[in-house]
């Protein structure tokens, strides 16, 4: 077996046999707009799925008298199916084509979205969600892959900015849609909504969706090579997931890291051996691809990791439902569906450095003002730091793709979406587990002693090791039947127990963003991104 190289002609060349086996555009079919509002549609679907379930959670775990365990993997079985599945789905959409990957990837979404609205056990529930997952790993490489092979490089960055408008756009307004669709209908309705979003898509894409294939498409798969990352994601996210339940001194939490390292390690060696590898090792060569890999994972660090308490700290401690929590962070959702758009045409005039550096520097500044929020803090100082959160990550998340995605080339488009995206779904465990246990130690570590100060009496071991769990999603550890002026005292110290695990959470997000401006100092513009695009009408 030989290695595999990244062809090393320029863009000019590799545009002539960028796409072959295609139709020309014509009509409708091919548009590049219209391209982008197809797979909008379809991504929309992924991107809500992963924090609209959070509210109908408990709506789930009362009707189907579920455990608390059972409920969790409702949530870890979809984004570990998503996150172990990314780059294989991306290598599929560059083998047989983006439309088809993209099209079977939102029929088997919407469909898994109505088998879990239509399940009568938890059981069935948490396997449609892993199938959602799987499916959504198809959809969005594949919608990436797509508008990269659409839109000529002088328009690129501005649909990747509409793109990632819709993804942040949908993240963000999770929450408020899943709330008010729990209140006033059931929770049924959450996975319902899909099907005709799906079925819209469907139309969509079957109307307009142009299949590009590159020239030098794969023709083989590296099945090896796909069980040997398979493994590894999974270890590494597993590991992640149940860090927190394991704790992080636990021997099982650090053998699965230790295997997920093996196994990345084995795969990078079997990389280099294969003809037609699953990655080619080579397309890190590129050091603005690379930056960008390692950039976006960080950027979710930060933000999801970050974003993680807000909400408990706005339910738990101000009290707020979860549709008034979800309005309070839409300074943070408009922000992103603004700057978007405005980031994407910024960049196509400067490069992404500034823009991201800027951007991460955003970040760092938000992140550290959250730290200073207390349990007293108004709407107005919140929505500065949410609109400046929001605000920042615009560029970022519309810079870090176009820089990974355009510095991969051609043919190799889908693979890089999926990198783009499981560094982003990496980048979101990894900062929930590591935040979540640098927010537990200091909860750990502190409760026993503002306890005892505020005068409340000791408690054992087993009783302390339970408050500080509620304590660290803001709960107050009260008990029935609690006298009221107890009942204040032991509210006071929670949340402000609370108060200070988030801010050294947040001051740790900061940090993490602090290095992320030096990192984007290293991205340039895409060089692969005149490959594409030109075949339709703009």
């Amino acid at each position: 077996m030989t290695s595999q190289t990244i062809d090393t002609t320029g863009p000019g060349d590799r545009a002539s046999s960028a796409s072959s086996d295609q139709p020309p555009a014509t009509g409708l079919r091919g548009h590049p707009w219209l391209t982008l509002l197809t797979v909008a549609v379809g991504v929309m679907m992924v991107a809500l799925d992963g924090t609209i379930v959070a509210i109908a959670n408990p709506a789930i775990q009362a009707d189907l008298k579920a455990s608390f365990a059972d409920v969790q993997w409702i949530t870890n079985g979809y984004f570990l199916a998503l996150a172990v599945a990314l780059i294989t789905a991306g290598k599929l959409g560059d083998r047989f084509g983006h439309r088809q990957t993209f099209l079977i990837g939102v029929v088997g979404f919407a469909a898994a979205s109505g088998a879990i609205g239509l399940s009568s056990s938890i059981g069935a529930v948490v396997i449609f969600r892993v199938c959602q997952g799987l499916f959504g790993a198809l959809l969005m490489p594949a919608a990436l892959g797509l508008l990269r092979a659409t839109f000529p490089a002088e328009k690129l960055n501005m649909a990747i900015g509409i793109w990632g408008m819709v993804i942040g756009a949908s993240t963000a307004g999770g929450p408020i849609l899943g709330g008010v669709l729990v209140e006033h209908v059931n929770w049924q309705s959450v996975f319902f909504i899909n099907v005709p979003v799906g079925v819209l898509a469907l139309v969509l894409g079957v109307l307009i969706l142009l299949d590009h294939r590159a020239e030098n498409a794969p023709r083989s798969f590296d099945i090896l090579g796909i069980a040997l990352l398979s493994a590894a994601m999974f270890c590494l996210v597993w590991a992640l997931i149940k860090a927190p339940t394991w704790g992080w001194g636990d021997g099982l939490t650090w053998t699965f890291i230790a295997v997920s390292l093996v196994g990345f390690v084995l795969f990078a060696v079997w990389e280099t051996k294969v003809k037609e590898p699953l990655i080619p090792l080579a397309l890190f060569r590129s050091m603005a691809l690379s930056a960008g890999v390692v950039l976006m994972v960080l950027m979710a660090i930060a933000f999801m990791g970050g974003l993680f308490f807000v909400t408990f700290y706005l339910q738990n401690v101000h009290g707020m439902s979860p549709i008034d929590a979800g309005l309070h962070l839409l300074p943070l959702t408009g922000m992103m569906i603004v700057g978007s758009p405005l980031a994407g045409a910024m960049i196509t005039k400067l490069g992404p450095r500034v823009p991201l550096a800027g951007g991460m520097a955003s970040v760092a500044i938000a992140m550290f003002g959250m730290s200073t929020l207390e349990t007293d803090t108004g709407s107005a100082v919140m929505s500065l730091w949410f609109a400046l959160l929001g605000l920042g990550l615009a560029p970022v998340m519309v810079g870090a793709t176009e820089v990974i995605v355009g510095n991969a080339p051609m043919e190799l488009s889908g693979v890089a979406g999926g990198l783009q995206q499981a560094a982003m779904q990496i980048g979101g465990s990894l900062g929930t587990a590591v935040l979540g246990a640098v927010m537990a130690s200091k909860v750990d570590g502190d409760l026993a002693a503002n306890w005892k100060d505020a005068g409340l009496p000791a408690l054992p071991p087993t009783q302390l090791d339970q408050a500080s769990e509620a304590v660290q999603v803001g709960v107050a550890p009260v008990a029935k039947g609690t006298p009221e002026a107890i009942v204040a005292k032991i509210t006071d110290v929670a949340h402000d127990t609370f108060i200070s695990g988030m801010s050294l959470a947040s001051l740790v997000a900061a940090g993490v963003a602090v290095v992320a401006v030096f990192v984007a100092l290293l991205t340039k513009r895409g060089e692969n991104a005149e490959a594409g695009g030109g075949v339709g009408h703009i």
